[in-house]
């Protein structure tokens, strides 16, 4: 690799850029999604060397693959040792079932990841040409919380999330509405795919370009590369040396960020068997895969795993791209993925509300494992396709654990009557006091908002 790796817009109506521009500008200016020109690879030898280090230390080596014509070396090592100095924990359940819990960052989300390197790649940048920016996301959840203390606090960065009022957490919303600054938190009468349209319309209105507007979504590139690392991490510390096994990965998705996190793993040389994708009854997916016809679910139904209420996930896009196909922003498909490569490496349910419950309860119950309603999904969805491939019963399976169920506590409380035991982020995060904005449903009340404020 002789240059630095350009992205490419989705969409295919606009021109290349580098790392930097994809990252600053967030969405491509024909609404596509940013993808690298060539994903690297990772030796097998390499991913089993990954064994003896740190994360941060796993997260260098694979952010060197993408960035190291970008980002002076000693640099980029600086921002992974100061963003990833908190556990990451894979707690086994039983014989080779593991549940990767990513809810120790300051947020208690998998959020972090992305979230704290992002906010240091970006102030590398800007810094770089003494530029500003304004950030501007749309959460389900915890994306927003993450995002607003990754950038909290930075000079050239000013962040505004959008959530949808009545489908967030109390913890959730304060870890947002508490912060101030540089952080402004509008709570939408809508739904998160209300908030997330809205916020697509203002990247394309050129009445806002003087904004200097960017995304922190999964749908900007600089999201979605940190989600590579943890696959990397979980096999290689669980993997039995030297047989270069599949691992199986379930992922509780919504949004698609994490799941194409471990689909550009795979592309990258990791060993993986399976990828399992658990949505909700948000089931576009399941039902794309199974009729090869894809209809958004509008408005996206409320479900407990409340993060995973995407009725048109974003990354969809990326993954039809890396599989031969074409989808624009709006959902269309203009030309069919691979189907059959799909099914090969994907396995897909939807999980019911119910199901969610009795998940949680079932996994307290027989294993003592702790899930809160995403992680729950998940774990259902392992499952699920164990007991329908009995044969891949000894194989390595990782599921994820994307928050801390402490942030969840009123279903912890229902099903299981105990309280989970706070987590050092978000004791005394109940007292706090809060500062939001309420908008309607109205792109027109976004953009002057915007105007009148910055």
């Amino acid at each position: 690799m002789t240059e630095s790796i350009k992205y490419f817009s989705t969409n295919h109506k606009a021109p290349k850029v580098s790392f930097a521009e994809a990252l600053i500008k967030g969405l491509a200016p024909d609404k596509g999604l940013f993808m690298p020109e060539e994903i690297p690879t990772i030796d097998p030898e390499k991913i089993e060397w990954f064994a003896s280090m740190e994360y941060h230390q796993i997260a260098f080596n694979i952010f060197n693959a993408f960035f190291k014509k970008d980002i002076p070396e000693s640099e980029l090592f600086k921002m992974c040792k100061t963003a990833y100095d908190f556990d990451v924990p894979l707690e086994n359940v039983y014989e080779r079932k593991y549940i990767m819990r990513l809810d120790q960052g300051p947020t208690a989300s998998f959020k972090d990841f992305a979230g704290r390197m992002m906010g240091r790649l970006m102030s590398h940048f800007l810094k770089t040409d003494n530029k500003k920016l304004v950030i501007l996301t749309a959460t389900s959840g915890d994306t927003g919380s993450a995002m607003a203390n990754a950038f909290y606090g930075l000079e050239n960065i000013k962040v505004v999330v959008l959530f949808p009022k009545d489908e967030v957490t109390m913890r959730q919303r304060k870890q947002m509405t508490s912060l101030g600054k540089n952080i402004s938190v509008l709570a939408v009468d809508g739904k998160f795919d209300d908030c997330q349209a809205m916020v697509k319309e203002a990247f394309s209105d050129t009445d806002l370009e003087y904004l200097n507007l960017s995304s922190s979504n999964s749908i900007n590139i600089g999201r979605l590369l940190p989600q590579i690392v943890y696959y990397f991490y979980a096999y290689s510390k669980l993997a039995q040396k030297g047989s270069n096994e599949g691992a199986t990965f379930c992922i509780p998705s919504g949004n698609f960020g994490d799941m194409m996190g471990c689909v550009l793993a795979k592309k990258m040389g990791l060993p993986i068997k399976k990828i399992l994708i658990a949505t909700n009854s948000n089931d576009e997916f399941p039902t794309f895969l199974n009729t090869e016809t894809y209809s958004k679910i509008e408005p996206s139904k409320n479900a407990l795993s409340s993060a995973m209420n995407v009725g048109h996930p974003s990354n969809l896009a990326r993954l039809v791209e890396l599989y031969g196909g074409n989808m624009d922003e709006t959902g269309k498909l203009h030309k069919k993925p691979d189907f059959d490569k799909l099914r090969s490496d994907i396995f897909t349910i939807s999980v019911s509300d119910e199901e969610t419950t009795q998940t949680i309860t079932k996994a307290w119950n027989e294993h003592k494992l702790l899930l809160e309603p995403h992680g729950a999904v998940g774990w259902f969805c392992l499952e699920k396709y164990l007991s329908q491939k009995p044969s891949h019963a000894d194989d390595l399976f990782v599921s994820l654990e994307t928050a801390h169920p402490a942030k969840f506590p009123e279903q912890i409380q229902q099903l299981l009557k105990f309280d989970p035991k706070l987590p050092k982020s978000l004791v005394g995060l109940d007292n706090l006091d809060e500062k939001m904005t309420n908008i309607s449903n109205s792109y027109t009340e976004l953009k002057t908002y915007l105007k009148d404020n910055f």
